[in-house]
């Protein structure tokens, strides 16, 4: 199992009307752009099993770590690092038993700080907060604030991942206030995805 990085850009995939062939190939770009851990997110999955593994090796081959989103199983029969939960996914115990004290295992929080606590004494191996600003892959989502971020900052040890419609010129505004990692999906692969990447990796290196 890989470990879950301190620092860094963490991009999901963006699966819709995409190949496999595709999807895999704008990873492995966003790899080497500067992505330190990617996430299998795909609603509507007609392959996922192999696409999956064909992820897993693709970040293996790099040294990254692969999350699979929402699904334990999936991420069992894959051999992926680890899964993202959100509220209505499962809990922590249950994918620890599964997984295995070594994966990885993300939890959604939302805007809400007890939620997170909870989840980093429960054994959450990072927190996810969001989303921060209008995003077409999240256009639903309900909105989260800075100052939960700030409070997160000061209250968890766990790395805090911030997400929804992060872009370059935006997401310093979020490392400021104390997040670790900015995810993203269409800010990476809507564009050219190593070009993109590299934008956001400049605000990791300054």
């Amino acid at each position: 199992m890989k470990a879950f990085p301190s620092r860094g850009l963490y991009a999901i995939t963006q699966t819709e009307n995409k190949s496999p062939a595709i999807i895999c190939h704008e990873v492995t770009e966003a790899i080497l752009g500067g992505a330190v851990v990617i996430q299998y997110r795909d609603k509507n999955p007609s392959n996922s099993d192999s696409l999956a593994i064909e992820l897993v090796n693709i970040c293996h081959h790099h040294n990254v770590p692969l999350i699979i989103n929402d699904d334990i199983e999936l991420a069992i029969r894959s051999g992926a690092d680890g899964v993202h939960l959100g509220k209505d996914d499962g809990n922590i115990t249950e994918a620890r038993t599964r997984l295995g004290q070594t994966a990885i295992i993300g939890i959604s929080c939302y805007n809400d700080l007890d939620r997170a606590i909870n989840a980093q004494d429960t054994g959450a191996s990072y927190v996810a907060f969001g989303r921060f600003f209008p995003s077409n892959s999240k256009p639903l989502a309900a909105p989260a604030s800075i100052n939960t971020l700030q409070q997160a900052k000061q209250t968890l040890h766990v790395p805090i991942v911030a997400i929804g419609g992060i872009l370059p010129d935006n997401a310093g505004e979020l490392l400021s206030a104390g997040a670790d990692l900015v995810a993203v999906i269409g800010g990476i692969f809507d564009h050219n995805p190593r070009r993109a990447a590299l934008a956001y990796q400049g605000l990791f290196s300054q």
